[in-house]
């Protein structure tokens, strides 16, 4: 029994020695790849749609990474022409780190094209909380002329492998899109929520310069077009007969207020057979009330 457990052990031992330490308890050096760049040599990536803003939350970067006395996720980054390198993702991380006194950080070096480049640094930000919406725009763009150089995809079928990816519909990924078809004014209304969406949406397709009136008018009346009145701007701008004085009549207009309507179940119930489902009722409702409207119903 001695010599079975002596021999178990010198088993063991020879193992060890074969492994060699490093393989059976991990490197002490850092994984391939990752560098402590200087912050001075890491630039932000071209045309980066993502704002970096010193907020509360960059406070809170900020704190994190003085406690710890380094940036522990590391960022990514590819060798740049002229020297240095341009971060793909990390941008948050290098703010923070300047913010909290450092003066490297690691971040992973990768080879890229510019399409691989721009996919990876929209994906490692899209999901981010509170976007703007210019900033999902310019992104969800970037993201399809990339994929779109990447193969003969078609616009529908780009914003929909896009959409499928950020959990939106290829429809709204290809309203985002429009959205950079704003001039910045009405863009940055979007942004502060004072514009609407879907108005935003309908306004990109006015010509620039008819933008540019529309602004003026907004501003000189103190107004923003709501869903019905940025329509009716864009139906007027497609047929060619937009113009300040038709731009002034629209906004004039009495806004369109939505009543809240609210059905009661013991009132709805009564009308359906036990055993239907919510969406059933809700389903049969709006088909009810449209068969309405086509045969002239109405107020």
């Amino acid at each position: 029994m001695g010599n079975r457990a002596a021999q178990d052990r010198k088993r063991v031992a020879d193992r060890i020695k074969m492994a060699g330490f490093n393989d059976l308890f991990g490197s002490m050096e850092k994984p391939d790849g990752i560098q402590e760049i200087q912050l001075s040599e890491l630039h932000p990536f071209k045309n980066h749609p993502f704002k970096v803003n010193m907020d509360g939350e960059m406070e809170a970067l900020a704190e994190s990474i003085r406690q710890h006395g380094k940036v522990l996720v590391p960022g990514t980054a590819r060798k740049r022409e002229g020297g240095g390198y341009e971060l793909v993702s990390g941008h948050r991380r290098r703010e923070a780190a300047k913010l909290a006194g450092l003066s490297t950080m690691p971040v992973i070096i990768k080879e890229m094209t510019d399409d691989e480049a721009v996919l990876e640094m929209v994906d490692s930000n899209i999901q981010r909380e509170n976007l703007l919406y210019s900033e999902k725009a310019f992104a969800y763009k970037m993201k399809s002329e990339a994929l779109k150089h990447q193969g003969s995809r078609k616009e529908k079928k780009t914003a929909d492998e896009i959409g499928g990816e950020a959990g939106e519909s290829g429809r709204n990924i290809q309203r985002y899109i429009r959205l950079t078809k704003l001039t910045g004014e009405l863009l940055s209304l979007a942004d502060q929520k004072k514009l609407g969406f879907i108005p935003a949406v309908d306004l990109s397709y006015l010509k620039k310069e008819e933008q540019e009136v529309l602004y003026k008018k907004m501003q000189e009346l103190g107004t923003v077009p709501d869903g019905r009145q940025a329509s009716e701007l864009k139906k007027y701008s497609l047929a060619g007969e937009f113009s300040g004085s038709v731009a002034e009549l629209i906004l004039s207009k009495e806004k369109h207020v939505h009543k809240k309507v609210i059905l009661k179940p013991e009132h709805i119930n009564k009308f359906f057979p036990e055993g239907c489902s919510s969406r059933e009722i809700e389903d049969t409702i709006y088909r009810l009330l449209e068969k309405w409207k086509q045969e002239g119903g109405g107020m």
